[in-house]
């Protein structure tokens, strides 16, 4: 119990230093540019501690029940050899885990023209079949670079016949729906199913699941946007509470942990049912891992209530509230580089990130460091959320931007190292998590109601260049990654402390 507390005051410490940027700079905005009620900072500066505490809670959770529970179920099943039975597991705890991810929701309800199941059953379908796709890649070798060049021209290809209205939100979707139910599992899922193999290309192939999931959820959606023809994906702005008392501010989240509470126990239950039945069938795991699993499922609901409480009451209104501040001034170009800066330290923030960076540390043996990582995707993602500012001022399509970023990525996929294009496609959805849909989608949609722009083909959109960051700037590090290794001849597990120190440095 000692070592789980120290653990848990670890992850919190590391929640801290992820939040701490982005409310010192929301802080520091609301004294100079955009002045704010000291109702609606309190329920700021609340919201961003019950995030720390939250992200602490669902980390380790995440580290003591999804990641053992996935590479438990991967290995099991590809043990087994039969492929009816991988195929049928894996379509199924693609549509479980998308139906448990609590962000579908989210996007759910910004698509106004087509019913919340269909759009929900539709996405989780996508992620079945594309997990699936994953899957046979792992077992007979495909190349990830290949399959994602066909899949990516599919896309565009299905864009373009698809609404204009509907193109952007389409686009987000697949990063919103991999996020911090999603990914720890599938994560560990691929980890399962590549330590099968013997070869030394096992390691690399155990990522790219979530890159492969990610495309799922946007050509189902695209496919739905044709067949529904929608008119109208809107968006309901997050409203400014008028707060008075420092009781209203608990009184705000208060009342809505309940919900929260509930879409994530709703969540939850479909991966505890999958652990219940694999462990009775299995026996997989002994009393103590099973002790521990349970905990860590404890840990994952209550981290995510929070989270998603402190995400949605204290966070969304002031993006929305800033947004709107900040074009109305007579400095509307400050949005860039404000953008900037938010886009540098907000994807810090993402509970799934660390998960991710910390699995890529654990298995490149540190050689790609979470230090790394965390400069690669937060330099990329800054630039992201500049070009949404930009869109958002200038109302510029959506495709000058992806279809140029795709190509380069694409690209890149077939010069850098394999194991960098799987690490650089998850972490497109990744980057693009609930910090992005309740923080930087809010900060776009105020901004562009503020300079009259349109909301749902200016403002949506800042997800998916979010998810497209990550792919060039970690691809860019393979790039120099690759440069380094051929200076010293050795494998990657035995390059020196000083190599990976010279990489680490050209980053910051």
């Amino acid at each position: 119990m000692t070592v789980v507390n120290e653990k848990l005051k670890e992850k919190i410490r590391e929640s801290l230093s992820s939040v701490l940027p982005i409310t010192v700079i929301v802080l520091l905005l609301s004294v100079t540019l955009v002045p704010m009620e000291i109702g609606t900072l309190a329920l700021f500066l609340t919201g961003a501690a019950l995030l720390i505490v939250g992200m602490g809670f669902f980390q380790l959770g995440a580290e003591m029940a999804m990641t053992p529970l996935g590479q438990g179920v991967g290995g099991r099943i590809i043990k087994s050899k039969r492929m009816i039975l991988i195929v049928l597991v894996s379509f199924l705890m693609g549509v479980i885990i998308t139906i448990a991810e609590p962000d579908l929701q989210v996007l759910a309800n910004q698509v106004a023209s087509i019913p919340n199941p269909v759009l929900i059953w539709t996405v989780a379908v996508g992620v079945g079949l594309f997990l699936v796709v994953a899957v046979l890649r792992i077992l007979f070798h495909i190349s990830l670079s290949k399959m994602l060049l066909v899949f990516y021209v599919l896309l565009f290809v299905l864009s373009f016949l698809s609404p204009d209205s509907f193109t952007s939100v389409a686009f987000d979707s697949g990063g919103v729906t991999t996020g911090p139910m999603t990914v720890p599992f599938i994560m560990a899922l691929g980890v399962g199913f590549s330590a099968s193999r013997s070869d030394r290309e096992g390691a690399s192939d155990s990522f790219g699941l979530v890159a492969l999931c990610s495309i799922g959820p946007i050509l189902m959606v695209l496919l739905l946007g044709i067949f529904y023809n929608p008119t109208d994906a809107a968006y309901t702005a997050a409203e400014i509470i008028s707060i008075s008392t420092t009781q209203d501010v608990m009184g705000q989240f208060v009342s809505a942990l309940p919900q929260y509470g509930k879409e994530v126990l709703i969540s939850i239950l479909p991966v505890a049912g999958v652990f219940l039945v694999f462990q009775l069938f299995t026996r997989n795991f002994h009393k103590r891992q099973v002790l521990k699993i349970v905990v860590g499922f404890v840990y994952t609901i209550l981290g995510l209530v929070l989270f998603l409480t402190g995400v949605n009451v204290g966070f969304a209104p002031v993006g929305s509230l800033l947004g709107s501040g900040l074009a109305d001034s007579s400095f509307k170009w400050i949005l860039i580089p404000i953008g900037i800066v938010i886009g540098y330290y907000i994807v810090k923030a993402e509970p799934a990130v660390q998960v991710l960076n910390k699995q890529v540390e654990d298995l490149t043996g540190g050689t790609i460091s979470r230090r790394m990582m965390n400069t690669a995707l937060s330099a990329g993602v800054a630039c992201a959320v500049a070009l949404a500012m930009v869109r958002v001022l200038t109302g510029i399509n959506i495709y000058w931007i992806l279809i140029p970023g795709y190509a380069i990525a694409l690209i890149l996929s077939r010069l850098v190292p394999s194991v960098f294009v799987g690490i650089a496609f998850d972490s497109g959805g990744v980057a693009s998590g609930p910090m992005t849909s309740t923080f930087l989608l809010p900060l776009a949609m105020g901004a562009c109601s503020a300079v009259g722009g349109n909301i749902v083909t200016d403002a949506f959109g800042v997800v998916a260049l979010v998810a497209m960051a990550p792919l060039i700037a970690i691809q860019i590090m393979g790039l120099i990654y690759a440069h380094k290794a051929k200076a010293v001849p050795q494998p990657v597990e035995a390059l020196s402390e000083d190599t990976i120190v010279d990489i680490e440095e050209d980053f910051e």
